[in-house]
């Protein structure tokens, strides 16, 4: 029996061996991509699909709108919270496992969501959702790069940014049609077949990754996690019932120690959830800063963009959802063109094309009026994603060039983090700034569309963009500064090593 046992041991040890090797990455790296791109699309749908649901939810559930928007709330906090958690053990335990746990616990937390009928067992679930989207987000970026070589990383990650373009911008349509003809139960059944295929192939496909033997910096896990948490509570309650109270205040001050001690904590720590020293790459720090605020600044079009078509412009909300696709389509058919690009020519200057023409399309959109023809606005969403698309994937892989062999999972995991922790913060704040600028405008405090003034909206919506409009210049000098740093390292790794050496 023993016999038997170390046979079929040494067997897997090979299997396993041959799932690292550079002829099997070869043979199989687009179907690894095909099964790494699923997830996150799913977990960044799951993160706008519930939002067209939950009035029906609201009903059925016999809750108010105020509880309910914990049902989006916990799943994010969930994400962001544990992203970069999983990131470190992917590092330490193999990148693909934690894949497979994450697709396996997202499976699971979507099935006991579609059977919740009751609104604490929703929120619980919701939560496991966001851990399990969480493990294969913070992996498949490091994956992508283990895979595939540096001549064709670009054009990889551009299909995987794909995925997360379309699964936020696909879920209000989607789940508005699931809604409109099933129980909402099934925006979240819909998962399950789905992610047990997903499960199946990527068990099959994925390589595990190497087991060390480094432990996990719990301490800074925990701290980090309560800041997170802390943080989005202060800033989606104070939302609702205004910043100034003493305890939304409190929690500010709270998350800013919490915040502090994970710092000092990852300082001291030996093994660290966060690689400090990554920061120390100023080519990382300034491609992360990039993500961070072209994903705050354009968080306000998923959010504003549908008010202005269907109050200002008086359209359908069918027809809203097909204006608002011309986004994701336009930026998921740039991504993988300019990934290939930027393998070609290099990527920084790929990343400084799509900014300067995100920034114009912003633009743009801030100058539209309250009568304006729907053929402008779309093309002016296209030019957005024009550049969003042509942005992306070049930024992704600029990242994960600048991390060593045995981070890139931590790697992965922190452009992950900076994605949502931006998108979430910007929809919070822009929409706060938006309330607030109607509300001066009116004289009177408001929290929505106003019957029969749609200048009142459009001004705070033109006054939003400006804002992100300037965010974004920030982001421009920013990528200018890293072009120039890309050309003296290119020109220092070029460099003779000795006088009269070779090139």
């Amino acid at each position: 029996m023993g016999y038997i046992l170390t046979i079929s041991e040494k067997k897997e040890d090979r299997k396993m061996t041959n799932r690292t090797s550079p002829e099997y990455y070869a043979k199989h790296k687009w179907s690894i991509l095909a099964v790494l791109i699923f997830m996150p699309f799913m977990a960044t749908l799951d993160g706008t699909i519930v939002n067209v649901a939950l009035p029906v939810m609201v009903k059925d559930l016999k809750t108010d709108m105020e509880s309910i928007q914990l049902v989006v709330i916990v799943y994010l906090i969930a994400v962001v919270a544990s992203i970069l958690l999983f990131g470190r053990l992917g590092d330490i335990k193999g990148k693909g496992r934690l894949f497979m746990f994450g697709t396996a616990v997202f499976t699971i937390g979507s099935l006991m969501a579609g059977l919740s009928h009751d609104l604490n067992t929703l929120i619980v679930s919701r939560a496991i959702e966001g851990i399990g989207g969480a493990a294969a987000m913070a992996n498949n970026q490091g994956i992508i790069t283990e895979v595939f070589p540096a001549s064709e990383r670009g054009r990889a990650l551009g299909i995987s940014g794909i995925s997360v373009a379309l699964g936020t911008m696909l879920g209000p349509p989607i789940g508005g049609l699931i809604v409109s003809s099933l129980s909402w139960n099934y925006i979240f059944l819909i998962n399950v077949p789905v992610g047990i295929v997903g499960f199946l192939l990527a068990l099959r496909l994925l390589p595990r990754g190497t087991k060390t033997k480094q432990k996990v910096d719990t301490l800074g896990a925990v701290t980090l996690a309560a800041a997170v948490i802390l943080f989005f509570y202060a800033l989606l309650s104070g939302q609702n019932v205004g910043y100034d109270r003493y305890y939304i205040i409190l929690a500010f001050v709270g998350c800013i120690v919490l915040f502090a001690l994970f710092i000092w904590f990852e300082k001291k720590s030996k093994q660290p959830i966060v690689d400090l020293s990554l920061f120390k790459n100023s080519l990382f720090t300034i491609s992360i800063v990039c993500v961070l605020i072209q994903f705050f600044a354009m968080s306000g079009i998923s959010i504003i963009q549908p008010f202005y078509i269907e109050d200002v412009l008086k359209i359908d909300p069918g027809q809203t959802g097909l204006i608002m696709m011309s986004f994701p389509i336009v930026m998921g058919i740039m991504s993988p063109l300019s990934g290939y690009i930027s393998d070609k020519v290099g990527a920084a200057k790929i990343t400084l094309v799509g900014l300067v023409v995100m920034t114009a399309g912003l633009y743009l959109l801030s100058t539209m009026t309250a009568a304006e023809p729907v053929a402008k606005l779309i093309l002016f969403l296209c030019i957005v994603g024009f550049g969003a698309g042509v942005f992306s994937a070049p930024n992704t892989s600029l990242i994960m060039s600048t991390a060593p062999a045995g981070k890139l999972g931590i790697t992965g995991s922190i452009n992950a983090f900076t994605r949502n922790f931006g998108s979430v913060t910007g929809i919070s704040l822009l929409t706060t700034l938006l309330y607030s600028l109607m509300s001066s405008k009116v004289g009177y405090q408001v929290k929505g569309f106003i019957s029969g003034k749609p200048d009142v909206f459009v001004y705070g919506m033109q006054t939003v963009y400006g804002i992100g409009v300037m965010i974004l210049c920030v982001s421009v000098l920013l990528t200018i500064i890293r072009l120039f740093q890309d050309k003296r390292q290119r020109a220092s790794q070029a460099a003779p090593d000795a006088p009269g050496g070779k090139k």
